[in-house]
């Protein structure tokens, strides 16, 4: 687990520990997300022999969790929510609003009709 400790990562203007938490799980899914796609394609590759799939099946269980793309979470960045996030900007609805109302969200204005 040292090798994930936030003092070793680049965490730029992340405030909560939740957001450096899922900033953490996002790298470190990034730095290793070849290597599990090799070891998915040889288990799924019905020519090799079992042995060797089964190798790469225990490789990859014994993976650490941070590696997987299930844990990584959209957060809001400035608030730190995990419940109503739009993905596009990686912010919470109110920030979102407050955001756009300033006039600080590129491409984004206020609908009227």
């Amino acid at each position: 687990m040292a090798q994930f400790k936030a003092k070793m990562l680049d965490i730029g203007c992340f405030a909560h520990t939740r957001n450096i938490r899922d900033h953490t799980k996002r790298k470190v899914f990034a730095a290793n997300e070849p290597e599990r796609q090799a070891l998915r394609y040889i288990i799924r590759n019905t020519t090799l022999p079992q042995r060797v799939r089964a190798q790469a099946q225990l490789q990859l269980s014994q993976m650490h969790c941070y590696t997987r793309f299930t844990q990584v979470k959209n957060r809001c960045i400035m608030g730190g929510k995990g419940r109503g996030v739009f993905s596009d900007f990686r912010l919470g609805r109110f920030q979102f609003r407050m955001n756009a109302l300033a006039g600080e969200l590129p491409g984004v204005r206020k609908a009227s009709w």
